[in-house]
């Protein structure tokens, strides 16, 4: 992987962080020429497209792409284009919101998006069925989830963005970003790593199942806007079948991930734990959902939207992606500084998610918030961008040492 992509995959997540870190100091310390929802937008749109989205298309050309077509200008280029992209919604986006250009730059970055799934689609090269479904089920779920982007000029023109039809639009792209291709991805990068002869019956199974309950558990947020038992009914179904996937999951990888795991130095080892311990508790979370009166309190609790939002975001996503470089070697986990750079992040993020569920408890109980809340919040999300700071310039160090 080529160093420069790395670094401008970290150099994006730690601008998202700090959006994010301002976000909160918001809270506490108002300042009026900042638009909170501007910003909000600017740090979402960063942390998915600018890190999540970059991160992946880079491990998936490094693992997927053969070497003599990596070389190739194109995948290259488009790394670069795609980052304009981005950088066109950091600066835009905290200004003006969804406005001209903010909108041209993210509609390059579908555009960038298709062209990318369009090449891997030709080139890839996968050793087993595993990766070879997961990874065109991967790029299938990223341009679907566009349609509910392509939606939204046409629901903001006949309904509004008060309408039910807007709101649906914007659900249907983050789902399908969230648990389609994001999720996906990090599964087919996870079984390339883990080098399993699996059984394809089984994995099929596993398979099936997965893609069924993505399609299903759209009913939820569907339900928050249109109103009907039958919504709760079909997420319901989804989020068992769900369950019942990950347990397949399991049974595939039990018998060589101790084999896997004991090969691991120690700080792979933690990350990879952060990883599966956050994607055991995503699982088990949406379990709630089951009871129809906490699926309707998932939605309207902001606390518990954020808090799942960033165990997805940083737990699983990102969790998976920091295991994938550390085992490679693309961050050096034996250096001190990108040794306590992860630890930091995964402080803050331990610690970010606690004060957001435990607030979110506490109004569901009736108790009010805690007191200091939003400073306490604010103090705790220092560590994000701090351990990610740390990251960089480890990076930047060895960089300029080779040199």
């Amino acid at each position: 992987m080529q160093k420069s992509w790395l670094l401008t995959c970290f150099f994006n997540f730690f601008i998202a962080a700090f959006m994010g870190l301002l976000l909160r100091l918001l809270y506490v310390f108002p300042v009026e020429i900042i638009n909170y929802q501007f910003l909000l937008h600017g740090h979402s749109h960063v942390a998915m497209l600018g890190w999540v989205y970059l991160m992946i298309y880079s491990l998936i050309v490094h693992f997927f792409i053969p070497k003599t077509t990596q070389q190739k200008p194109v995948y290259n280029r488009l790394f670069w284009l795609t980052e304009i992209a981005v950088i066109g919604m950091m600066f835009r986006f905290p200004v003006e919101g969804y406005a001209f250009f903010s909108i041209a730059f993210s509609t390059l970055h579908i555009f960038c998006s298709y062209y990318f799934c369009r090449l891997v689609w030709k080139d890839a090269h996968t050793d087993s069925l595993p990766e070879k479904l997961l990874l065109k089920t991967a790029l299938f779920f990223m341009i679907l989830s566009t349609l509910g982007v392509w939606c939204l000029g046409p629901a903001v023109g006949l309904l509004g963005k008060a309408s039910a039809f807007y709101q649906i639009a914007i659900q249907f792209f983050l789902h399908f970003q969230f648990n389609g291709w994001f999720l996906f991805a990090i599964l087919v990068l996870f079984f390339n790593q883990l080098k399993a002869n699996t059984n394809e019956k089984q994995f099929r199974l596993f398979y099936n199942l997965l893609v069924t309950a993505t399609i299903l558990t759209l009913a939820l947020p569907i339900s928050w806007y249109l109103p009907n038992p039958v919504f709760h009914w079909i997420n319901s179904i989804g989020v068992l079948l769900q369950l019942l996937s990950f347990i397949i999951f399991i049974q595939i990888i039990r018998p060589y991930f101790q084999t896997f795991f004991a090969a691991l130095k120690p700080i792979e080892k933690l990350v990879y734990g952060f990883a599966l311990t956050s994607l055991f508790l995503k699982v088990i979370i949406q379990l709630v959902v089951l009871i129809p009166e906490l699926a309707q309190i998932s939605h309207q609790i902001r606390n518990f939207v954020i808090g799942y939002i960033h165990l997805t975001m940083l737990g699983v996503i990102s969790g998976f992606l920091f295991a994938f470089l550390f085992k490679n070697s693309f961050l050096n986990g034996q250096k001190k500084l990108s040794n306590w750079g992860i630890k930091l992040f995964i402080l803050g993020f331990v610690l970010t998610e606690l004060l957001l569920f435990g607030q979110g408890i506490y109004l569901f109980l009736g108790k009010g918030q805690f007191p200091m809340y939003f400073q306490n919040l604010f103090w705790a999300s220092i560590f994000l961008p701090t351990g990610l700071l740390m990251l960089i310039m480890n990076q930047c160090k060895i960089s300029f040492k080779k040199r």
